[in-house]
């Protein structure tokens, strides 16, 4: 496993950023030392157009493709945002002789996507475990309301009765649903590959959640602390609408143009819309095709913005990559 100052030392010789994390099968703790498997990292910065004039000349070769080289970061950030999903990615930069990519992000797309769920792409990323190198701004703390969200979402989809393992791999695949990607580019077992290498893990992020959820009688865990045991948890529709009242405001939006809002006072005499609950089933279905659409769109916007980004021979070196090991999982 690569150690935090290892990973932190490709800090040293980028410009300055708010926010690092790694993330990345390389990062698995039983994943033997492999050079050929790619580190990845999410970078947030403050401003992305300054950020790339100042890493093109620091290190214009991480800048594989002539739309990144010469239209310069004012080009490089309009693709991003215009066509992506706000993220740039430098694929394939050889760093300490390792095999790196990171993506540029504002730090302001990556507060609302975190809070919102505006793509559920970054965010997603953040559902699951990743090894946080340098956090200025205490995002980690703020991404407490990614997880409980997550943990909301996956609870609709689940029946009263599943694992522990289940629940995170339920968390796990929110946002690979509906990403074209997953239809013939990535192995199969990836989320159960994911879980499974880090149960722990994903226990110590989901724990507080989870605790508050058992208090408020919402869930039932077994007596032994086995993973395989069934946590049971309360599927009414007092609880459905609980559930849903935790989920970003974006995916209740549009859950609510579908099933309906009403709108009510709280102690303070602020108005509250709320998604009207009829039963949990059709609760759930909206709240999966939501999140499906939302996925499909935002991974078919950054493969798009990921063309012009990289250019189209490290686009299908990268794109060859993943469906070699798709194949694989499939034989």
């Amino acid at each position: 496993m690569v150690n935090k100052a290892e990973l932190a030392s490709l800090l040293h010789s980028l410009p300055a950023v708010e926010f690092c994390c790694a993330y990345g099968s390389a990062l698995l703790p039983n994943k033997k030392p492999d050079k050929e498997t790619m580190v990845d990292y999410i970078l947030g910065v403050a401003d992305p157009m300054q950020w790339h004039a100042e890493n093109l000349k620091m290190n214009k070769d991480h800048y594989v493709s002539l739309i990144a080289r010469f239209g310069g970061a004012n080009l490089i950030t309009d693709v991003a945002d215009q066509i992506g999903v706000g993220v740039h990615f430098n694929p394939f930069v050889n760093w300490n002789d390792r095999m790196i990519k990171y993506g540029v992000v504002r730090m302001h797309d990556l507060v609302q996507d975190i809070l919102n769920w505006d793509h559920l792409y970054l965010s997603g990323r953040l559902q699951k475990p990743v090894q946080i190198v340098s956090d200025n701004l205490d995002l980690e703390n703020v991404n407490s309301v990614n997880l409980r969200a997550a943990v909301s979402a996956a609870l609709l989809l689940l029946p009263s009765e599943f694992t522990e393992e289940d629940l995170y791999a339920k968390i796990c695949s929110l946002s690979y649903t509906g990403d074209l990607r997953m239809l013939f580019a990535e192995d199969r077992n990836k989320v159960k590959t994911i879980v499974q290498g880090q149960l722990s893990l994903f226990q110590t992020m989901y724990k507080p959640f989870l605790d508050d959820y058992t208090s408020k009688g919402l869930l039932k865990f077994p007596i032994s602390a086995d993973f395989q045991g069934k946590i049971t948890q309360v599927d009414d529709l007092s609880a459905t609408r609980s559930l849903v009242s935790s989920l970003p405001s974006t995916v209740r939006s549009h859950m609510g143009m579908k099933l309906g809002e009403k709108r009510n006072l709280n102690k303070s005499g602020r108005v509250i819309r709320e998604v009207v609950i009829d039963s949990r089933q059709e609760a759930a279905e909206c709240m999966r095709k939501t999140l499906r659409r939302m996925v499909m769109v935002s991974s078919a916007r950054q493969a798009v913005s990921g063309l012009f980004a990289t250019g189209g021979v490290n686009a299908a070196r990268y794109l060859t990559k993943k469906m070699v090991k798709a194949w694989k999982s499939w034989r």
